[in-house]
């Protein structure tokens, strides 16, 4: 049995656990790539299939995992300064009641963050620019953005995020739900358009994202 030592985000060598199960009468089974863990929680198992066995597959199991380096590890998640940016002229006006602030401060404070700031803006661009330099300058280092992120004329928030300088931006998810997801880098700050179907789903591709950026990883297109 393999236990965590810490809690975190597991990541399993995929390339590595495959060649170590390519060896006859030796097995590794493991969590999922990417799965949250705590301390003492069992992420692998590994036996000999047979009651008795050669010693030679043994050692040749043995080679591949340590050749590879870690076969499974777990990353601690940073404990981030996140800001939440809340667009749309109907919650801003007050017309309706803005729900996504606490969606979205439950699932950052359960992963171990803290959220600093929390602003409204309304369907203009120059307007969610500056709320976005504003938290920047109040050191947060990890903005997620709600609404905004279809194609209708009143939908900008990825041009605010572009006017406020980001560079590198990957938009669409092949998730559902969450197809109109958004990542962008604005130096070393992540940027995240979260979709509407945040308010309606209690998981999305946000839940597969989120722990994976807090564990350092840096998430392009691919």
């Amino acid at each position: 049995k393999l236990l965590a030592e810490r809690d975190g985000l597991l990541l399993v060598n995929n390339a590595a656990l495959a060649a170590f199960n390519m060896v006859d009468e030796v097995m590794c089974a493991t969590l999922h790539n990417h799965t949250l863990v705590k301390k003492g929680d069992l992420l692998a198992g590994t036996r000999a299939i047979p009651l008795v066995m050669k010693r030679v597959p043994i050692e040749r199991a043995a080679a591949i995992a340590r050749q590879n380096g870690s076969v499974l590890a777990v990353h601690p998640l940073r404990r981030a300064r996140v800001g939440l940016v809340i667009t749309g002229n109907e919650v801003y006006h007050g017309l309706i009641e803005d729900r996504f602030a606490n969606i979205l401060t439950e699932k950052v404070t359960g992963l171990g963050s803290e959220v600093a700031a929390v602003d409204f803006a309304p369907d203009e661009a120059e307007v969610i620019n500056g709320v976005i330099r504003s938290q920047l300058d109040q050191g947060c280092d990890l903005i997620l953005l709600s609404g905004g992120m279809s194609v209708d004329p009143d939908d900008v928030t990825r041009h605010g995020i572009r006017l406020a300088g980001a560079r590198e931006m990957h938009y669409g998810a092949a998730v559902l739900p969450g197809s109109m997801f958004l990542v962008a880098y604005l130096g070393e700050v992540v940027l995240l358009g979260v979709p509407a179907c945040g308010l309606h789903h209690r998981i999305t591709v946000l839940d597969l994202v989120l722990p994976r950026i807090l564990a350092g990883e840096r998430i392009g297109k691919a």
